[in-house]
C-alpha cells in the first residue's frame, strides 16, 4: 500500500478537494479490494466527515461469466464506496461486462462508467435506467482507440456526463482541452452523418453550455459531491475558478460566455482559484511554495526512468515508429512533396 499512501500524501499536500479512485493493476480486484490491507488503508486514511478527501474503488469488469468482481462490488457496497469502471473500451470491456453487472444488481447511481465508447443500445439503456453516469475522455478516446467519444449516444439516452482526460502523462490534463475536444468530436460526427445523408447541418445539438456543465456539475455528480460543489448556489462549499486575463488578445471581447470558456480560454487564463472558500491561486500564480517541491520531485522521477530505460529505449518510447502509408497513384502526375521526411521535422 506504499503507492496508495504516497498518493494520499500528495493529495493532502495540495490545496484542493479530491476523491482518490483506488485501483491496483498488480492483482485481481476481488483480491486486493476485499483484503485486510485495503480495508486498513481506507479506515486509516479516510473519514466520512472529511469532504476534502474521498475514496472510490476503481476496477474493470472483464466479462468473465463467473463474475469474480461480485466480491469487490459487495465490498464497495459494505464500505459505502462509489465505483468507477472502464466500460465499452474497444477490445477490453464490452456489453457482457454491463450485462453481468445488471444481472447481479450492481448497476446503481453510484457507478461511473469511463469511456462507454463501444457499447450497444441495450447497454446504454441499462446505464440510463439505473442512474449511472459516464465519464467521457475525448482526448484519450480519439487518440488511443477506446472508441469514438459517445456523447451523441449519451445525449439520446439522457445519461449524466462528466469529462476527464484519462492520463495526465499522455494528454493535456486540463478541462479546457477536455471541453473543446469533446464538443468538437461530437460536432464533427454530427456533420459527417449529415453529409452521408447529403444534408447540410445548420444547428449543432451539443452546445458549449452543455460541455461547461459536464466539466463542472457533471464532475461533481460523478464524484458524489453534487450537493457540495459544481455550481455557484447557496450552501455549496465555495470551490471557484475565476477566469480573467487582460493581457491575452483571445480574451476580448466577451460575446458568448460559454463559447468563450470552451474555445478561447485556457489554463493560463485562470486568474483566481478558491477551494472551500480559501484562495489558493491569485493573479495567475499559486500561493505557497509547494509547486517548486512538486516540480523537483517530478524531474527526479523522469531522470530515474530515463536512466533505467537507457537513451535508446527512452527515445523509442517518445518517438515510436510511424506506420507505413500506402500512397494512392496520382493520374495527374503532381510533384511529390516530401513534407513528412525527417529533414523537415522541427528540432524539439
Amino acid at each position: 500500500m506504499e503507492h496508495a499512501d504516497a498518493a494520499v500524501d500528495a493529495l493532502q499536500a495540495t490545496p484542493g478537494r479530491f476523491v482518490l479512485g483506488y485501483g491496483n493493476l498488480l492483482g485481481a480486484p476481488w483480491e486486493w479490494g476485499t483484503g485486510p490491507d485495503f480495508r486498513r488503508f481506507a479506515e486509516h486514511r479516510f473519514t466520512p466527515s472529511n469532504d476534502m478527501l474521498g475514496l472510490q474503488l476503481a476496477f474493470d469488469v472483464t466479462a468473465d461469466p463467473t463474475f469474480p468482481e461480485k466480491k469487490v462490488f459487495e465490498a464497495a457496497r459494505e464500505m459505502n464506496l462509489r465505483v468507477t469502471t472502464h466500460a465499452g473500451v474497444w477490445g477490453a470491456t464490452n456489453d457482457d461486462s454491463i450485462r453481468l453487472m445488471w444481472e447481479h444488481g450492481f448497476m446503481t447511481p453510484d457507478v461511473t462508467y469511463v469511456h462507454a465508447a463501444s457499447l450497444s443500445q441495450d447497454s446504454y439503456q441499462r446505464i440510463a435506467a439505473t442512474g449511472g453516469s459516464v465519464s467521457v475522455s475525448a482526448e484519450s478516446e480519439l487518440n488511443a482507440g477506446q472508441g469514438y467519444p459517445p456523447t451523441w449516444q449519451l445525449r439520446k439516452h439522457g445519461i449524466a456526463v462528466s469529462l476527464s482526460m484519462d492520463s495526465s502523462m499522455w494528454w493535456s490534463a486540463d478541462l479546457f482541452s477536455a471541453m473543446r475536444s469533446t464538443l468538437s468530436a461530437d460536432r464533427a460526427r454530427e456533420h459527417l452523418a449529415a453529409h452521408g445523408r447529403d444534408e447540410t447541418l445548420l444547428h449543432n445539438h451539443l452546445r458549449a453550455e452543455d460541455v461547461v456543465s459536464w466539466a463542472t456539475l457533471g464532475g461533481a455528480h460523478a464524484l458524489g459531491l453534487g450537493s457540495l460543489t459544481g455550481s455557484i448556489t447557496p450552501g455549496k462549499k465555495a470551490d471557484l475558478v475565476l477566469i480573467k486575463n487582460d493581457r491575452s488578445p483571445a480574451m476580448f471581447p466577451l460575446l458568448h460566455p460559454y463559447g468563450h470558456v470552451v474555445f478561447q480560454a485556457a489554463r493560463g487564463d485562470v486568474h483566481t482559484v478558491l477551494v472551500n472558500g480559501r484562495v489558493v491561486k491569485h493573479a495567475h500564480a499559486l500561493l505557497g511554495d509547494s509547486l517548486g517541491t512538486a516540480r523537483a520531485a517530478v524531474a527526479e522521477t523522469i531522470e530515474h526512468f530515463r536512466s533505467v530505460m537507457g537513451e535508446r529505449e527512452w527515445r523509442a518510447a517518445r518517438e515510436p515508429e510511424t506506420p507505413h502509408t500506402e500512397k494512392i497513384a496520382n493520374p495527374y502526375g503532381y510533384t511529390e512533396w516530401d513534407g513528412g521526411s525527417d529533414r523537415h521535422k522541427p528540432e524539439m
